[in-house]
Formats: structure tokens, sequence, C-alpha cells
């Protein structure tokens, strides 16, 4: 084989395994939580033109911000739609206006640039302990790697082939494992005739401007919700994922984006895009590439996909949404197996904040939702508590660089 064949296969397996990262994380992303904003809109009334924008906003808003992230950076940003403020919204938007919560939407975006800019955020995350940050992460995604084996009693013939399938891949060809599953996955499917693709048309999506309106009910009962959900259950493990696979990229930058980018598409239906935290682990570990310097081109990948979503609207996030759950989960949770597994390992190596990592991933693992507050916050207090408690101090003081 020439010098030149080979160059040429190198760059080929450099691109192939970060691009089916960034489209593993955009499947997982439409086919497990996106049913929300479908809920969402429809508890609000919204007509379809309304709800195809909001489709448009945020696909387009993740998309660009995302690949712009992740081309300054060269680090494997990917940004996400809020998914537990779209739970929140099921429920605030039927007694809200739509217009007034438009506005929410354009205050608590206005109130994440304005914390990118102060860089307050950016001090926080670097105070938490590498133990406690760790032990967060792998009980965020324990519920993942659960759900990769738990549907085995609803599907057993789907979800044991996509198992097998990965361990043998892990056993012969590890870097091939997650690029197999999908392909082999998504063959079986089609075979089964399981995904209908027949009635599929692709439809541009038209974005549909509606004016903000701004009420003190709307800012106290959907904005400061909005921002305290996405900021506890987005911003924070989403940085966490990124410093657990060694990328210590600035919070600033992507909280004042991801910020200016939710307030330039709120008037368009778009509720909120942060960091991603679940998702992006797909993008950000082993799994995605050996060298960590080459991770940054799933963040591309993942912000075309995305955009090429929000310029057909509807059309492919439903052809996203209509795989079986069972693939969904058992996709999610073996792609993401390499990362729990490292958080794990990288929780329990220091015997100094072993204990408090420990409770810090059993307590985030338990999901705790208090005071509309979700597990991941809950997860981290607890374990910053039993590190204060177990080591005598709070990690006050900012690691030496």
């Amino acid at each position: 084989m020439s010098s030149t064949a080979v160059r040429s296969r190198i760059r080929s397996n450099d691109l192939i395994h970060p691009i089916v990262a960034g489209l593993i994380s955009v499947i997982v992303n439409y086919g497990g939580t996106f049913i929300l904003v479908f809920q969402a809109a429809k508890v609000a009334g919204l007509s379809p033109e309304l709800t195809a924008s909001w489709v448009w906003s945020v696909s387009i808003g993740v998309g660009v911000t995302g690949l712009l992230l992740s081309w300054v950076t060269r680090v494997p940003i990917i940004t996400a739609w809020s998914t537990p403020a779209a739970a929140f919204l099921v429920v605030a938007l039927g007694s809200t206006p739509y217009a007034e919560a438009v506005g929410a939407y354009m205050i608590s975006a206005a109130a994440f640039v304005l914390l990118g800019l102060s860089g307050c955020f950016e001090k926080l995350i670097r105070l938490i302990p590498q133990g406690v940050a760790a032990g967060l992460l792998a009980g965020i995604l324990l519920q993942f790697g659960i759900g990769a084996f738990g549907g085995m009693s609803l599907d057993p013939l789907l979800v044991g082939l996509l198992i097998a399938a990965y361990m043998l891949f892990k056993r012969f060809s590890a870097r091939y494992a997650v690029v197999g599953i999908l392909g082999l996955g998504l063959a079986f499917l089609l075979v089964q005739g399981r995904v209908d693709m027949s009635g599929l048309a692709l439809q541009f999506a038209a974005p549909v401007f509606t004016r903000p309106e701004f009420s003190v009910n709307a800012l106290l009962s959907v904005a400061l919700p909005l921002f305290l959900i996405t900021l506890t259950g987005q911003y924070m493990p989403g940085m966490l994922v990124l410093r657990n696979d060694g990328f210590n990229t600035s919070a600033n930058p992507i909280v004042t984006l991801t910020g200016l980018g939710s307030l330039l598409m709120a008037p368009f239906g778009s509720h909120a895009f942060n960091i991603a935290a679940i998702t992006a682990a797909i993008c950000t570990g082993k799994e995605a590439h050996e060298v960590p310097s080459k991770r940054w081109i799933a963040g591309i990948a993942a912000g075309v996909f995305y955009i090429l979503v929000g310029v057909f609207g509807v059309t492919l996030a439903a052809v996203f949404m209509a795989f079986p759950a069972t693939f969904i989960t058992t996709l999610a949770g073996l792609a993401l197996l390499g990362t729990i597994g490292g958080s794990l390992a990288s929780a329990m190596a220091e015997g100094k904040t072993r204990d408090a990592a420990l409770i810090t991933f059993l307590a985030a693992a338990a999901n705790i939702n208090l005071l509309g507050v979700g597990g991941a916050f809950w997860g981290l207090v607890i374990g910053l508590l039993a590190y204060g408690v177990l080591n005598g101090r709070l990690p006050i003081r900012l690691p030496r660089r």
C-alpha cells in the first residue's frame, strides 16, 4: 500500500468515528426527549406553523452555536435544547400566553449572557473537586447504562443483538464498536419494517416571528424557573462532562454564546439551548476518537446534523422519533459505557475524595427532585456537603494551575 493511500485511510479513520458520534448524539437527542417540545406546543395550542418554527429555531440555534464553539476552540462542544426546561414548559405553557412566554425566554437568555460575561460560573465550576465531579457524571449517566440492558425484557431480539454485537466489536475491533451497532441496528430495523420511510417528504421549515410581550407573571413563573432549571440541569453537568474528559475550556464563552443564540432565536419559538450533558458525553470520550485532539470533529458533525434537521423542520425530527424507544435507549447506553466506566474509575481513584465521590454518585443516580430542581443539582450539593464534612472543609480555593 502506498504512503498516499495510508495517509488517506488515516484521515478517513480520523473522520468517521467522531462524525458517527455526532450523529448518534443527535439521534439520541431527537429520539429521546424531543417529544417534550411537541407536548409543550400542544399544551400551548400552537399552530403547526408555530410548532415548525419552534423546531427550526431550536435546531438551527443549537447547530450553529455548537459548530462555532467546536470550530473556534477545537473542543467537542455539543449544544442542545434544555430538556428539563422543555418538561417544565409542558406545564407552564398551559397557563401563560405564548407571547408572554416568548418574552420570558428572552429574559432568561439575557441573564445567561450576563452570567457568561461576568465570569462567575467559570469560577464556580473550577471549585468542584475532580472526584466529586466524576462521581456526579457517573451518577447522571448510570440510568442510561442501565437502560441499555433494561430494554431486554421489552424487545429481547433487538436489544440482545445490539449488546452481543457491541461485545464482539469491542473484542475484535473496539474502535468500530459504536459505528458497528448503529449500522447493524438500523439495518435490522429496516429489514423488520419497523422504520417506515414511505411517507417521508422533505419540506423546508419557515420561521414565524412572534412579538414578545413582558409581564411580571411570566417573569416569575416562566423566566426565573427556566433560568434556574437550565443552569442547574444543563450547564453545570455539561461543563463537568468536558472537565471529566480532560477539556478545560472556559465556561464563559460557552454560556455567553449559547445565551446570545437563545436570545436571538426566542422570538421564533426557541425556549433555551445550552451546552449538552448526556449527549455530549457520547462525543467527548474515547468512543468518539482515541485521540482527544480529534474529537472536536464530533462537535462540527453534530452541528451540521442539527442544522439539516432545522432546515427540514418537523420532518427529520419525526424520523428520529420514529425509531423504537428500545433502540434509542440501548444505543445511548452502549455508546456511554466507556464514559461511565472512566468516570467511576476517576471517582474512586483518590482515597481522599473516594467516599465523597461515592456519595455523589449514589445521590445523582437517585435522581432526587425537590422544589422543581432535578437530580444533577441535588447530587452535586450532597456531594459537596459530604466532601466538606469528610475532609473538614469545603473546596473554597481555586485549584493551582
